[in-house]
């Protein structure tokens, strides 16, 4: 038995609704024919949007969706993507499987998508190969409200208003795959660039800065020093490999055995430490905690499925995923003072998808099962919850067996997220409540008995939240008994 300490009274600041962002990139099936499918379509849309994964995301209450990359974004010219559909310049997606761009979806398109979803945009400019006029212009069109050529380019195309944006990265991966720069060099160019993506009326950008790879402390150490004071958020990217090695095969998404589990579940805890540790730094030039870290790219990396493009990174979404989703999410709540968004990669048909699509059908994955629970931390109160984890062993090694945050909302109900990550021991927890005097407790459950569990087109329902019968409440004491390899999320009321 585990014991658990629960106190109402030590809140510790709002877990911000947008740890629970996504992403979605121009790669693979992920815009098109996962978002856009085309205003003539004959899969129902609205504007070119197909309805059936608008509704199934809009359940989510997403809080921010950041677009166009990634990679993508980086050679992303945005001219190139407004206008009448037939004058728009098609390309060749150079990062992403060498397919042809007709720039359908653009600008208008994704903002659009924003609105319908009542989400917020995150939009990432191009540095490696823009110049600086161009991010200019493109802040100007979107978001001037006034006299000048790129707010009558706008109305010419049909949006009389600006938009409102509110996150701006000012580059992506500008260490790799953004042009391959040291941070003394990309720290200038941030500054250079930056300058330049302007508040134009009420409108207030959020600058968020390309940061680190993984472990890349010194690229945090430069940044921080050199431009901090001009950045609102610094990115950080790091995916969970079942081995933790990008050479050669990173695994299989669905035939994995028992020890590439526990591998995953170990890897995806190194999370914690690197958040330590880019903090750690970001606290030397920023004691106040004013720049937030934005894991604005993170989830499971698997081998594409057989037979599928191996640029479109489409792979499955199993039990074991959702227990990935589970644990980062309870630890980007836990350091929610320094991390103040993560964005999942990718919302459809790529990496960790919510969504998976092929033609007309649809289907949610437990990933997106787990975020449809976890919904209800949203710009809650953390609270502190103090426990001592079992082991979880599996040969010479060990990690933590439980995963737990806590929060407590505006009308004075408690949730609290666990995970089990043991992949075939159950957990018995009893937690004290301290300054709440709950009532009754309620629950769901995610989980199954085959570890590699998967929704498919076929059988959509296969891994499914239901009801969670394990828990009770008695004299300010609360038991529960989680099964083995679960996600629960428990209500108290």
């Amino acid at each position: 038995m585990t014991n658990m300490k629960l106190n109402a009274n030590e809140k510790k600041g709002a877990i911000s609704r947008y740890l629970y962002g996504q992403f979605a990139e121009h790669l693979g099936r992920c815009i098109y024919e996962g978002i856009w499918v085309g205003k003539e379509s004959p899969i129902p849309n609205i504007e070119g949007i197909r309805i059936d994964v608008l509704e199934a995301l809009k359940k989510l209450n997403i809080p921010v969706l950041r677009w166009p990359g990634g990679c993508f974004a980086d050679e992303y010219h945005w001219m190139d993507g407004i206008g009448p559909d037939s004058q728009r310049a098609r390309m060749i997606n150079n990062n992403w499987g060498g397919v042809e761009e007709n720039n359908h979806f653009g600008t208008h398109e994704f903002l659009r998508l924003c609105e319908l979803l009542e989400t917020e945009a995150y939009i990432s400019g191009n540095v490696g190969s823009g110049t600086v006029r161009e991010m200019q212009q493109w802040v100007e069109y979107m978001t001037f409200d006034g006299e000048s050529p790129m707010a009558n380019l706008r109305k010419e195309n049909g949006q009389d208003q600006p938009w409102s944006l509110e996150f701006f990265g000012v580059g992506n991966e500008n260490w790799g795959c953004g042009g391959n720069m040291r941070p003394e060099y990309y720290a200038d160019l941030y500054k250079h660039y930056s300058t330049y993506v302007r508040n134009y009326g009420d409108n207030k950008v959020y600058k968020i800065a390309c940061g680190a790879n993984s472990d890349d402390y010194h690229w945090t150490e430069v940044m921080m020093r050199e431009a901090g004071r001009l950045m609102d958020g610094l990115s950080l990217h790091y995916y969970t490999l079942p081995t933790g090695n990008w050479v050669g095969s990173k695994g299989s998404s669905t035939d994995f055995e028992t020890n590439e589990w526990f591998s995953t579940m170990k890897n995806t805890l190194y999370m914690e430490e690197l958040i330590v540790k880019h903090s750690k730094i970001m606290d030397k030039y920023d004691p106040e905690s004013r720049v937030g870290l934005i894991v604005d790219e993170w989830g499971t990396w698997f081998d594409v499925e057989p037979g599928t493009n191996p640029g479109f990174l489409y792979q499955q979404n199993t039990l074991r995923d959702a227990l990935i989703a589970g644990i980062n999410l309870n630890i980007f709540q836990k350091y929610s003072k320094r991390v103040k968004m993560a964005n999942i990669a990718q919302v459809v048909n790529v990496l960790q998808a919510m969504v998976l699509t092929e033609g007309d059908k649809m289907l949610l994955t437990p990933t997106y099962h787990v975020f449809d629970m976890y919904k209800v931390h949203q710009d809650a109160e953390l609270l502190d919850v103090a426990f001592e984890s079992p082991l979880y062993t599996y040969g010479a090694q060990s990690i933590p067996q439980l995963s737990i945050s806590a929060s407590i909302n505006a009308e004075g109900i408690i949730h609290i997220s666990v995970c089990n990550l043991h992949h075939e021991e159950s957990a018995a927890v009893q937690c004290h409540i301290i300054g709440a005097e709950g009532r009754r407790v309620s629950g769901k459950v995610l989980t199954h008995s085959t570890l590699n569990a998967h929704n498919t087109f076929d059988q959509p329902n296969e891994v499914a939240p239901v009801n969670f019968e394990g828990a009770s409440l008695l004299d300010g004491q609360l038991q529960f008994e989680l099964p083995p390899a679960s996600v629960v999320v428990l209500t108290l009321e």
